[in-house]
């Protein structure tokens, strides 16, 4: 059953979003032609942009070793950048976020923490992720308001900032009081008044997941974490600009940092099957704030190159995570029945209920961090 729903919003994303793009005539004449001129002066354009992708996919991947580093686990660089390609491609592969699921379960295969705790990591870094990228947003989105720019656009951008300055606060404030702060979470949501033992579970598996949450006091951890943030981010923020130039769209580099927090805020919605149509669209939208409307109007004669540049920098990332996935699988450290496994991440199992006298205790002390060998 939870499987259909998934499937079901997945497959409306897809149907909608591609229903947005799907170009008319005149836009897939334009659009066979930009491919038609296609040649070997654009090689280095896409040969750098795979030289930023792999920048971002290293820095994207080494960085969760410091959220993982206050629940006392180090992982090898060889394991990481395996374990992190296959969620990476899950995450793009798989429908409706569910791919989120498979790096935690992956590390917790091997014993080293709980897939909760793991989670509760990806939570961290996904939240930390939106906080940045909203920031960023807001800046760039003002940066190029004019007075003709789309009712749509600031209010987004402040909407984005918001939820996920909201869902920042629920993690400090987690952290601090982890038992009232679930509680009162669980209390809107008036499920203890209508089904108290399912309220109950996911109490207790909502504080093991807070675990995770442990990078948030530990401030060495969380600036080192930043810094390869940082690095991540500005890499892709370069490799959206390089590729615009290199297919001749005149996107400037504020332009390309609007574009790509626009997807990022995007596809952190339900996605789409390969985020098929809904990366487009949300591309194009975001290349038509500094181009002007144009780049959404099917008649126009700038939306055939727009939307070009959209399955450019959609497709060749689809082949670089995916071959990634592949190839990760085909080491030691992953294995393909493992990636299956992990897509649905079996509970860890049960532990003792607290006591419900527990007012705001502290979260028991971590461990210190000890380096993993794969095996």
């Amino acid at each position: 059953m939870k499987l259909a729903i998934h499937l079901t919003l997945s497959l409306a994303m897809l149907v909608g979003c591609l229903w947005m793009i799907w170009p008319t005539p005149d836009g897939r004449a334009a659009l066979e032609a930009v491919f038609a001129d296609l040649g070997w002066r654009h090689v280095p354009y896409f040969l750098g942009f795979y030289g930023l992708i792999a920048i971002v996919h290293v820095c994207r991947s080494w960085r969760w070793n410091y959220l993982l580093a206050p629940l006392g686990v180090r992982i090898p660089f060889g394991r990481m950048l395996a374990v992190s390609s296959a969620g990476f491609a899950a995450i793009l592969l798989l429908p409706v976020r569910l791919g989120e699921l498979v790096r935690p379960a992956l590390i917790r295969k091997k014993g080293e923490v709980t897939a909760s705790a793991a989670l509760g990591t990806v939570a961290v870094e996904r939240i930390a992720d939106g906080v940045v990228v909203s920031l960023l947003v807001v800046g760039c989105f003002f940066a190029l308001k004019r007075p003709d720019s789309p009712g749509w656009m600031m209010p987004t951008a402040y909407l984005a900032l918001a939820g996920f300055s909201v869902l920042m606060l629920f993690l400090l404030f987690a952290m601090w009081r982890p038992r009232p702060t679930v509680r009162l979470a669980l209390a809107m949501t008036l499920l203890p008044r209508f089904a108290p033992k399912l309220a109950d579970r996911i109490e207790h598996k909502v504080l093991e997941v807070i675990r995770g949450f442990a990078v948030l006091r530990d401030p060495r951890n969380l600036l080192v974490f930043g810094a390869w943030s940082a690095a991540y981010w500005i890499a892709n923020g370069l490799a959206t600009w390089l590729l615009a130039r290199g297919l001749g769209l005149p996107l400037s580099m504020v332009g390309a940092f609007a574009t790509m927090g626009l997807v990022a805020v995007g596809i952190s919605l339900p996605n789409a099957p390969g985020l098929v149509g809904q990366f487009q669209w949300l591309t194009m939208l975001g290349v038509s704030l500094e181009l002007g409307a144009g780049a959404t109007d099917k008649s126009s004669p700038l939306f055939g190159p727009v939307l070009a540049y959209a399955i450019f920098i959609h497709g060749l990332q689809v082949i670089w995570y995916v071959g990634a996935g592949l190839a990760a699988i085909a080491t030691r450290h992953v294995s393909f029945s493992e990636v299956w496994r992990a897509r649905s991440m079996e509970p860890d199992a049960p532990t003792p209920p607290a006591s419900s006298t527990a007012g705001d205790e502290k979260l028991a002390p971590l461990p210190e961090a000890r380096d993993v060998s794969a095996s």
